[in-house]
């Protein structure tokens, strides 16, 4: 099973493999406290496309364009989450305040359509 949650929500015995997929770490939490078993930065947006679409609700549309053809370039990492989400829980542990505008949101679309 394939969920996706903020770093900043309590860990849960339901949350099984935690895998942070931001490119920076959260701001104002330990490593301890977030509980990352996993950290695939190499998954997140561009630092370019980052900063383009600044959390703009009004831009999601095209990040998520732009973000999936990035993720498109990136076939083995997202082949590995594809394995493990066969075998196990996975959790995509993001940081954004926004719960639906956030590029674990995309990246879930993208593994589970494989």
């Amino acid at each position: 099973m394939l969920q996706v949650k903020r770093v900043y929500e309590e860990r849960s015995g339901s949350d099984g493999v935690r895998i942070l997929v931001d490119r920076l770490w959260p701001r104002g939490i330990s490593k301890e406290k977030a509980g990352i078993d996993l950290w695939m930065k190499e998954l997140a947006p561009s630092d370019e496309l980052r900063r383009w679409f600044g959390h703009d609700p009004s831009r999601w549309e095209e990040f998520k364009t732009r973000y999936r053809k990035e993720l498109a370039e990136k076939v083995k990492l997202i082949s590995i989450l594809r394995d493990m989400d066969r075998k196990g829980t996975v959790t995509l542990i993001y940081a954004a305040k926004d719960i639906h505008h956030n590029n674990a949101e995309v990246l879930k679309e993208v593994i589970e359509r494989g």
